[in-house]
Parts: structure tokens; C-alpha cells; sequence
């Protein structure tokens, strides 16, 4: 029943095992947002190959194999299932190409309107129903391939984020990238603050519903046995507990923050020191040569 705890999704691991760490975390934040955005409009090539860069990069990156092939697999199985879908599904007859004049004006000529399948099933029967005929068109793949490999590069990029970066080094980067906004009377600090709190709530939000999954499991319930309505009004009830312990223990630390006296300190007064080494140096400067070189190819060969 400890499967979440063995899947670390969004929660900072200690170690030195992995160079990762040694990357100042503004870097860290630029190379997420290389994988958040550079996808958007982007060709099937690119896609690709950030998929491939993240998959690499992760192979190489020296953390234990038990911190990410769980949450990696659970991914390549969602986008898998996702992307079948969204090329399964029917995005719209494309414009057919047809000839200006009519082809009784033009004897012997032959008219062939191109087709955009790739791949053709059925139609396929399961008794009486009938589920086809599957078609898989160009924008169809398109669209499956861009909807996998997108949501494998941005969970999986910002899960990597998350391991092996402090959630105080991410509330002092974020409020570093922020800071021109506090000329502007943005409350840069009271935001920063409230993404250290969310981030330390992350892990109550998992164990509230390990909690939950586990209450179930002790009392051994069977969902085909209880029918669909049965089973839906039991799903929703398990929900509403969980936002209610979630809300719970969200009003119990706020309650003793104010205990506490209420105050919140700059973001700098949370991150761990750190001393830059040769190492350290060097890995940044690397990371900064090839950051730059992606945005580079993106703008030359990103449509591709």
C-alpha cells in the first residue's frame, strides 16, 4: 500500500549521487521552460527530439533508477494511452483537392483524389456493436504524437526539477526572476512564501490519500459488486474526504503560522547555502552554451 511513497513525483530527494544538484536552479528554471514552451507549435521532429533530450538526460543525470522509472513509466503510459486516443479520434476531413474544370471536358483523364489515411481498420464488430472503421490520418498522428510527447516533457522535466532541487532554492530562484515585478507593487515575497508552503504541502496531499486507499483496502471493497451507481457515489464521497482533510490540514498550518507570530522572511532567508565550486561552474556554464543552442535550433528548425 506504500506505492505513492515509492513513486516520488513532485518531492525533493537528499543526495549527492547526481550533477543535477550542482546546477544553480535559475538554470533549472530556464531549461523547464525550454521543455514547457518550445513544444508549443513546434514540428513532430522537435517534439521528438526533446523527448529524446529529456530521456538522456535523465539516463545520465546519475540519480538512482528507483527515483524515476516508476513515475516514468506511469507517464509513457499515460501519454501512450492519451496519444492513441487523440489519433484514434476524428479531427475533420481534410480539403479535397479537386480539378477546376469538369473531367468530362478532359477525355482520358483520370481523376485520383490524394488520400490522407495512414492506417485503416475495420470496420471492427464486437457482437453488435461496432467500433469502426479506426482510421489514423496525418493530422490525426500529428496531433496523437504532439499530445504523448507533451505530456511526458513537462511532467517528467519538472519532476526532475523537483528531485533534486531544494523547495527553498526554487522560492529564491522564482522570486530572483521576479523581482523587477516588485517595482511594479507585486507582492513578489508573499508569493514566494505561498509556493514554499505549497510545495511543503505536496507531501500531505500524498499521504491523505494513502490514508484514503489504504481505508478502503482494509475494508475490502468491491466495486463491481457494489454497481455503477454504488461505485460513483463512492468515488465522490472518497474525494470530498479528501478535500476535507486536504482543507483540514491547510487550516491547521495556517493556524500555526499565526501561532507562530505570522511573520514570512525573504526567500534568501530560507535557501541553503551554497558555496560555487569548479565543478559547479562549469556544469552552469555548459548548461547556459546549450540552453542558448536549443533556442537557437528552435527558431531555425522547429517547424520542422
Amino acid at each position: 500500500m506504500d506505492w505513492l511513497r515509492q513513486i516520488p513525483i513532485g518531492q525533493y530527494v537528499d543526495g549527492r549521487e547526481s550533477w543535477l544538484r550542482l546546477i544553480d536552479p535559475r538554470l533549472k528554471f530556464a531549461w523547464v521552460l525550454l521543455f514547457l514552451l518550445t513544444p508549443v507549435l513546434a514540428g513532430p521532429i522537435w517534439r521528438l527530439s526533446l523527448l529524446g533530450l529529456l530521456l538522456l538526460l535523465t539516463l545520465l543525470s546519475g540519480l538512482p533508477p528507483r527515483l524515476w522509472w516508476r513515475s516514468l513509466l506511469l507517464l509513457a503510459l499515460l501519454g501512450g494511452g492519451v496519444g492513441l486516443l487523440a489519433a484514434f479520434l476524428p479531427t475533420g476531413d481534410p480539403a479535397a483537392s479537386w480539378p477546376l474544370r469538369s473531367p468530362q471536358e478532359l477525355p482520358g483523364l483520370s481523376l485520383q483524389v490524394p488520400s490522407w489515411d495512414i492506417w485503416r481498420l475495420g470496420p471492427v464488430r464486437l457482437g453488435p456493436l461496432s467500433l469502426g472503421p479506426l482510421v489514423i490520418d496525418r493530422r490525426s498522428a500529428e496531433l496523437g504524437l504532439s499530445s504523448a510527447t507533451l505530456i511526458i516533457t513537462v511532467i517528467h522535466s519538472v519532476n526532475l526539477m523537483l528531485l533534486t532541487t531544494p523547495s527553498e532554492d526554487l522560492v529564491w530562484a522564482l522570486s530572483w526572476g521576479l523581482a523587477p515585478l516588485a517595482c511594479l507593487g507585486v507582492p513578489v515575497e508573499r508569493l514566494s512564501f505561498q509556493l514554499l508552503l505549497a510545495l511543503r504541502f505536496l507531501p500531505l496531499v500524498q499521504e491523505e490519500l494513502q490514508n484514503l486507499m489504504r481505508a478502503l483496502a482494509s475494508r475490502a471493497v468491491n466495486l463491481r459488486r457494489l454497481g455503477f451507481k454504488a461505485s460513483f457515489g463512492l468515488v465522490l464521497s472518497v474525494g470530498e474526504r479528501l478535500l476535507a482533510n486536504i482543507l483540514l490540514r491547510a487550516e491547521q498550518g495556517a493556524d500555526a503560522l499565526l501561532a507562530r507570530g505570522g511573520q514570512w522572511h525573504r526567500a534568501s532567508h530560507f535557501r541553503a547555502a551554497s558555496k560555487t565550486t569548479p565543478a559547479s561552474a562549469v556544469l552552469n556554464s555548459l548548461a547556459t552554451i546549450v540552453l542558448l543552442l536549443m533556442v537557437g535550433l528552435r527558431g531555425k528548425y522547429g517547424a520542422l
